[in-house]
């Protein structure tokens, strides 16, 4: 998908992810500083993804997990710093929310800060209804 005129576009090819990039981005986020490589590469083996590309650099990224049937949980959605502020993170939600695989599903996501974003996609708030279970160490 071309965004625009521009050479930026954004594809669910995990072929085209550039791990060592998507990597540096999550090492650099608040929710996912933490997480060790081999995990990343484990999680995007076992989701759907999407990339945002200038060109050849990937520049975003966003992933899927789902059973294709009911629901999905959209979380690491994430733009480069230096490409914030010019709308390529909400047509990176777009892209995953009109995906045809996952439109007609019941969509999660968690976000600490990016709610406005989110809502502007159907998603809203319910804190009364969630629970949550933490992996053990």
């Amino acid at each position: 998908m071309l965004l625009g005129d521009q050479e930026i576009w954004i594809s669910d090819r995990k072929e085209l992810l550039q791990m060592d990039r998507i990597i540096a981005f999550l090492n650099g986020s608040y929710w996912a500083k933490n997480r060790p490589a081999e995990l990343i590469r484990t999680s995007i083996d076992n989701s759907i993804c999407f990339g945002v590309y200038d060109g050849d650099m990937q520049i975003g990224f966003a992933r899927v997990i789902t059973d294709l049937v009911t629901m999905y949980y959209m979380c690491d959605v994430i733009i480069d710093e230096t490409y914030r502020g010019r709308g390529l993170g909400k047509q990176l939600v777009e892209a995953v929310t009109n995906d045809e695989r996952l439109r007609n599903l019941h969509g999660i996501l968690v976000t600490a800060d990016a709610h406005g974003l989110y809502e502007q996609y159907g998603f809203v708030r319910d804190p009364d209804r969630t629970l949550r279970k933490k992996r053990s160490q």
